[in-house]
């Protein structure tokens, strides 16, 4: 088994806990956690800023003395958008679970900056439509390059049965600035969170790098999570199994800027159309 796929712990409520020590990293730890109603999760942000992004139910928030409630929660993550909670360093915070089976996704990100607390919610995601033809995708935006925080990147993908995703490969493992002070490619750590429509489905993700030093290729199921350490990460759906993936990223920048394999650009732009089948999941679904 690779070493860059992380089980789930399968008998654990908090089914996932990695952090950026076990992975080698600096910036990115990462939870993942089924709530009861009622159930809560009380602390503080201490030296981290905080993302809470809600796979499936309902929760409320207080913290900073104010109050959010996410009321139009999804099912699941193929019933629609995801709610964003991000908290700022230094933050007491009471989290309440208020529907059976909440299930939440935490990422935890090193910081000495501070911002307003807020709540991005679904009619408020920006979706897009990368690639074309078998590399048609949908991406949900739900806290963007730009979005008023230190580090966190916390993007949600959809790619249908078959697909191909995050392709042409591309690599944010060194940080590179034009002439110009434009940024090319931000150095970010990476997780990939896997969700499948179906129970015996998966998915495919390579890892590799440009002299293949590292060059894995990884079969992963629902509820697991791969490892983006350095190199390049595509994706590809098993046929007949929709996948999701939700993406935490934490860095140098607060930024997706990659650089491409080169062995692959010539397919930019050569797609003849768009996957009927997207958009996947819509905010008019939720609640």
């Amino acid at each position: 088994m690779s070493d860059l796929l992380i089980k789930p712990r399968t008998h654990d409520k908090t089914y996932h806990s990695l952090t950026a020590e076990q992975a080698g990293w600096t910036y990115l730890n990462f939870e993942a956690k089924i709530l009861e109603a009622g159930e809560q999760i009380e602390g503080n942000t201490g030296d981290y800023e905080y993302c809470f992004a809600l796979l499936g139910g309902n929760f409320k928030v207080e913290a900073a003395g104010q109050v959010w409630e996410t009321r139009n929660g999804r099912k699941d993550v193929f019933s629609g958008i995801g709610h964003a909670m991000y908290l700022s360093r230094r933050t007491p915070f009471v989290l309440t679970a208020q529907s059976p089976g909440t299930d939440i996704a935490i990422c935890k990100v090193l910081s000495d900056e501070d911002f307003p607390p807020r709540m991005k919610r679904p009619e408020e995601a920006a979706i897009e439509y990368r690639g074309g033809d078998n590399a048609n995708r949908q991406i949900n935006s739900l806290l963007e390059p730009g979005f008023g925080c230190h580090k966190i990147v916390c993007v949600e993908v959809y790619t249908p049965s078959g697909n191909w995703s995050s392709f042409p490969a591309h690599k944010h493992d060194e940080r590179k600035v034009a002439g110009d002070g434009t940024l090319l490619e931000a150095n970010l750590e990476e997780i990939y969170f896997y969700k499948i429509d179906k129970p015996q489905g998966y998915a495919i993700q390579q890892v590799y790098t440009d002299d293949r030093s590292l060059d894995e290729i990884i079969r992963v199921k629902n509820n697991e999570a791969v490892l983006v350490p350095r190199g390049y990460h595509p994706v590809v759906a098993g046929h007949g199994y929709n996948v999701y993936y939700l993406n935490f990223l934490a860095g140098s920048d607060q930024s997706l800027a990659n650089t491409s394999d080169p062995d692959h650009d010539w397919i930019y732009g050569s797609w003849k159309g768009t996957d009927p089948r997207l958009p996947i999941v819509t905010a008019e679904m939720n609640g």
